[in-house]
C-alpha cells in the first residue's frame, strides 16, 4: 500500500477526529433475533449435573440478551429450565435466571402479537449431528440423549463457528477415538473432572 505524508504549516499540530465511531450491528445481535441452536445449547449447559458457577452464569447472562417467543419457550422448554434454576444454591445464580425469567413473562404479556426472527439448523446437518452424538455415545456406554452428549457435541458445533464444517467433523472423530482409546480421558469426562468447554478445546482440529 502506498504511503502518504501529510504536511502541515509551521507551528500547527494533527488533531484527531472526535467523530463517533459507530459499530455495524449484525442481524443476529438484535434482542428478538432468536438462534434455536444457542438457546438449546444454552439450555443444556443450564441442565447439565454439576455444571460450574461459572459456565451457569455465563449461559444465563447470554440468554438474557435475547427475547424468544413464546413459540420458542414451548418448542424448546428453555423457559422452564430457567424457571427451575431460579431455585439454585447459589444466591447469584437464582438471582440471574430470576431476572432472566421475569424479564421474558413480562415482555411476552406485554408483546404477544409481535413476531420474533428464528434461526433453525437445515435438516441435513442435524442428522450428522445426530450421527456425532450415537458415535460418542457408543464409546462412552451413556445413552445418546443423555445431557453429557448434548453439552459436548453443541459445544463442538459452537466452536465449529455453528457449521457442520471439515473442523466440526475432524475435532468429533478425535474425540471420539480419545474416548476410545484413552481410558483415563473417558473416566474424567464421564466424571465431569474437565469441563466440556476445555474438553473440546483440546480436542478442537
Amino acid at each position: 500500500m502506498d504511503r502518504f505524508v501529510v504536511r502541515l504549516p509551521k507551528g500547527e499540530t494533527f488533531k484527531k477526529s472526535k467523530d463517533k465511531v459507530y459499530r455495524q450491528t449484525t442481524i443476529e445481535s438484535l434482542r428478538r433475533v432468536v438462534v434455536i441452536e444457542d438457546i438449546l445449547r444454552y439450555k443444556a449447559m443450564l441442565e447439565l449435573p454439576g455444571q460450574t458457577k461459572d459456565n451457569l452464569l455465563q449461559a444465563l447472562t447470554e440468554l438474557n440478551k435475547k427475547i424468544p417467543s413464546r413459540e420458542v419457550l414451548k418448542s424448546t422448554k428453555i423457559g422452564h429450565t430457567v424457571n427451575k434454576t431460579r431455585k439454585h444454591v447459589d444466591p447469584e445464580v437464582s438471582s440471574m435466571a430470576a431476572q432472566v425469567y421475569t424479564q421474558w413473562k413480562t415482555f411476552i404479556e406485554e408483546n404477544s402479537n409481535k413476531p420474533s426472527i428464528e434461526v433453525r439448523s437445515d435438516k441435513q446437518s442435524e442428522g450428522l449431528r445426530d450421527n456425532a452424538r450415537r458415535l460418542m455415545a457408543e464409546v462412552l456406554d451413556v445413552k445418546e440423549d443423555c445431557g453429557l452428549i448434548d453439552n459436548i457435541e453443541r459445544e463442538v458445533f459452537h466452536q465449529s463457528s455453528r457449521l457442520v464444517s471439515i473442523p466440526y467433523r475432524r475435532t468429533i472423530r478425535s474425540l471420539v477415538f480419545a474416548f476410545k482409546h484413552k481410558p483415563e480421558i473417558r473416566t474424567q469426562v464421564k466424571d465431569s473432572a474437565i469441563s466440556v468447554t476445555q474438553l473440546v478445546s483440546n480436542y478442537k482440529k
